[in-house]
């Protein structure tokens, strides 16, 4: 007698998802998978060493650890027995509608395992004249990769078995296992995640340090006051390492315009001086005489203003 016969089921598998190398910001939510995949009969009506393909697709609700879904797959797989013109000859086919409960271990994570059980119907060669309906489970292993809050990839096994189906040809009645293994890869899409947030800008540029050493009124010596800030100055250029230093001169109101330009210049030459005793490479200092542009503080022409009277040292 001619030995039962089979197909077998691929449902589908699914995989929720999430983003980036790390904890992803998952939400109970909807979804949908679609995928496909290899299936390796484990019944005696198949033919041994043969593999059939699956495709299926899902739609469930995802609780954040617990899932429940309907899966229906489609399978085809080889069968060791020949029946010319029939459903029968060398395949057989089966369509599954399968609700399975899941649970997946750290949903939150890049990398989240699962399992998952669940029980239906299906329909064996339901094509043809040969149809046999019968109940249907499975039970699974998987794991998923989360693109991102929404998005994610997973491969699973999963086992889908069947009553024995009978169909009846030529007088002939013919029942049979049906028992398979269902390799699959698939994609899913859980709707209205969280987006994840867009990474912070860069900090602003570290402002240069800068300094500022007064004078008194027509004057370019420098006071105590005056020499410590300067050596503050060498010292913070000695901390940046290789750095440039800009030492710009100016004046108050007071004078003719291009006495006062002189005087802005001597003012910063001066600081530059002391600079290079303090340590800083004559090279390394650029000087500027402003005269009485860049006031600090403004005033009328002729005003004797003490924070006008001044040498700024920028170090970049």
């Amino acid at each position: 007698m001619i030995k039962p016969i089979l197909a077998v089921a691929a449902a589908l598998a699914v995989l929720p998802i999430a983003v980036n190398a790390q904890d992803i910001n998952v939400q109970p939510g909807f979804y949908v998978g679609a995928g496909g995949g290899l299936v390796v009969p484990l019944s005696s009506s198949t033919a041994g060493g043969n593999v059939g393909w699956a495709v299926g697709g899902q739609v469930g609700y995802d609780f954040v650890g617990p899932r429940i879904s309907l899966d229906v797959g489609y399978a085809q797989l080889p069968l060791n027995f020949n029946l010319p013109g029939t459903a029968l000859n060398g395949k057989a086919g089966q369509l599954t509608g399968l609700v399975n409960l899941y649970y997946d271990f750290f949903p939150a994570s890049t990398i989240t395992p699962y399992i998952g059980a669940g029980a239906g119907i299906a329909f064996i060669d339901s094509n043809s004249s040969l149809g046999s309906t019968q109940f249907a489970w499975d039970a699974l292993l998987g794991v998923r990769y989360n693109v991102d809050n929404a998005l994610g990839l997973n491969l699973e096994a999963r086992y889908v078995g069947t009553t024995n189906p009978t169909v009846n040809f030529n007088g002939q009645t013919f029942t049979g296992q049906n028992q398979n293994i269902v390799f699959l890869a698939g994609v899913t899409y859980k709707f209205n995640q969280p987006q994840p947030a867009p990474p912070p800008p860069p900090p602003p540029p570290a402002a240069a340090p800068s300094f500022m050493v007064f004078f008194d009124w027509d004057r370019s010596n420098l006071s105590d006051q005056a020499l410590n800030t300067i050596r503050q100055a060498a010292g913070a250029y000695k901390t940046k390492g290789s750095a440039r230093i800009t030492a710009t001169g100016h004046t108050d109101t007071s004078g003719p315009e291009a006495y006062n330009m002189a005087l802005s210049l001597r003012r910063a030459n001066t600081v530059k001086d002391a600079l290079v005793r303090e340590g800083v490479p004559a090279t390394a200092i650029a000087v500027i005489g402003r005269g009485e542009q860049g006031l600090l503080v403004q005033t009328a022409d002729g005003v004797r203003e003490p924070q006008n009277r001044r040498v700024e040292i920028v170090i970049q």
